[in-house]
């Protein structure tokens, strides 16, 4: 086991913590605040303005480590080129809200071209030049793995896709996409690191990078990651994942994104079938507990420690 990867974690925990002071007076300055929805809960009228985009600090602290490890661990180089590929489309989202001022940023389709853009590289990177198979472990077999076969980039699309937007409807809440990201982060470090695989440093660094964009993002947040941060860790999450033959525990230890982006699914689907009905109070799911009383660091706490026992039953499932 290579110990010099936890250093992948310790650079980017200081690394990020020591941009914090100089990243969000800079956003405070270029006047990029946070939109808040008309229709949203109450009690998030007051986050507007908080500078946004600060997703920015978590690229950079995470890549920066993760760098010094390309020439030992090769692995770690579709991993950055699905977190920075998906950051870039945050980034240009978040430009247009707030430096443009356009609410809705990218256009629905506009974003989605761009996701595919960047899922059809990372296809690409798997399938001719990064060596690892598209075979699936599958969770509670002892490791058995089987082969989509012609549905192997079918179901990479949707497993790129639904991870990225679902760490995008994440992200509504104080410290809530960090949290649960960095708890999914560590899992696959673990396992990573456990299995002596090459996305170690990344996932460690991943970890690192979060935990000290805590420091500014738990409630009362001083900073949003923004889409550039929350698309960045959709993108992390599943290339990582795909990296280790594991995209199958995404629905396990990334249960959370499934249930946000699924509440927004069934809301929007149920509103139009039945003719304005709603079965949320809210989508996605995490306004509907605050719709229902729960305090914003209850939702986070309760969200967090969701995903560290589903981590544990992962743990099991490997």
């Amino acid at each position: 086991m290579d110990t010099r990867v936890f250093w992948a974690f310790i650079t980017a925990f200081a690394l990020t913590a020591a941009m914090g002071p100089f990243v969000i007076p800079f956003l405070h300055k270029i006047k990029v605040g946070q939109t808040v929805r008309d229709d949203g809960p109450e009690s998030h009228l007051k986050k507007m303005g908080t500078p946004t985009m600060g997703g920015v600090m978590i690229i950079i602290g995470m890549m920066l480590p993760t760098l010094f490890f390309v020439r030992s661990y090769p692995d770690v180089i579709p991993v950055l080129m699905m977190t920075v590929g998906f950051a870039l489309i945050g980034f240009i989202d978040d430009y247009i809200k707030v430096v443009l001022k356009r609410a809705m940023g990218l256009r629905a389709w506009e974003k989605l071209s761009m996701q595919f853009v960047v899922t059809a590289a990372f296809a690409f990177y798997m399938t001719k030049v990064s060596g690892v198979s598209l075979d699936i472990i599958i969770p509670f077999t002892g490791g058995m793995t089987v082969s989509p076969g012609i549905f192997s980039i079918p179901l990479l699309f949707l497993a790129v896709l639904g991870t990225v937007n679902g760490a995008n409807f994440t992200d509504g809440l104080d410290g809530l996409a960090s949290s649960v990201t960095a708890v999914i982060a560590a899992f696959f470090g673990i396992i990573a690191f456990m299995e002596v695989q090459g996305v170690t440093p990344a996932a460690f660094a991943m970890v690192g990078a979060l935990l000290a964009f805590l420091l500014y993002n738990v409630h009362p947040a001083s900073v949003f990651m923004g889409d550039t941060g929350s698309l960045a860790l959709g993108g992390f999450v599943v290339s990582t994942a795909y990296m280790l033959n594991m995209p199958v525990f995404i629905l396990i230890v990334a249960f959370i994104y499934l249930a946000e982006v699924m509440s927004v699914i069934i809301q929007v689907s149920y509103f139009k079938v039945s003719g304005g009905k709603r079965v949320f109070k809210m989508a996605p799911i995490h306004h509907h507990f605050e719709l229902c009383g729960w305090s914003e660091t209850r939702v986070v706490g309760v969200f967090t420690i969701i995903t560290i026992i589903l981590s544990v039953i992962g743990f099991m499932a490997y």
